[in-house]
């Protein structure tokens, strides 16, 4: 009996997967996004790419909490501004991921990311408070991500600008990373601090 109702319901959710499939790689097609094999979408992911684009192959995004338990809360977006390069390895995970990449964001090959973790290679808003109330984008603040290979970055963290993580480094989950982080080494806490070595 278990075996029919689990079958009747990947029957009534099919129209809504292909309809989910089709409206990602329309995104994927029409933001110009580059990539050696077509990455594996759980959900919709969001994509603003004015910029250059690229993933590897063996690329999965979890935008549900059915293609994810952990409590993801948002589905995946990446955004590329204008002249700026967002370029991720191979064989990379990402669930409700984040990325904002307003010059450079690199992201090494089997990288993994836990829910909800946010990249952002920018303040967003200037620091001086005057500056902030005429939003003068001159005075934004932002530095080049790079994240090496076999990285793992825990669930609800934050990567901020001009951070560079070495390969094989682990971040804690729900950390805020400002530093960078040398290879093979567990980073954790807000800011993240250096815990031990790998």
């Amino acid at each position: 009996m278990r075996y029919i109702v689990k079958k009747i319901l990947i029957l009534l959710t099919l129209p809504g997967r292909i309809i989910c499939d089709i409206g990602n790689r329309l995104t994927m097609y029409s933001q110009d996004v580059k990539y050696l094999k077509y990455p594996e979408i759980s959900g919709r992911i969001f994509v603003f790419n004015t910029g250059q684009c690229s993933i590897g192959q063996g690329i999965k995004f979890r935008s549900t909490t059915k293609s994810n338990f952990v409590g993801i809360y948002k589905p995946c977006s990446l955004f590329v501004a204008r002249n700026a390069t967002l370029r991720i390895g191979n064989n990379s995970g990402f669930s409700g991921i984040s990325i904002f990449c307003s010059s450079s964001i690199s992201i090494g090959d089997y990288v993994n990311c836990g829910g909800n973790v946010s990249i952002w290679d920018t303040d967003f808003h200037p620091l001086d408070y005057e500056k902030r109330r005429i939003h003068d984008l001159a005075e934004i603040r932002s530095g080049p991500v790079k994240i090496g290979n076999d990285v793992f970055i825990g669930a609800n963290s934050i990567i901020l600008k001009g951070v560079t993580i070495g390969n094989k480094s682990i971040v804690g989950a729900g950390s805020v990373v400002t530093k960078n982080i040398p290879e093979g080494e567990i980073w954790s806490g807000n800011p993240a601090k250096y815990i031990r070595s790998i």
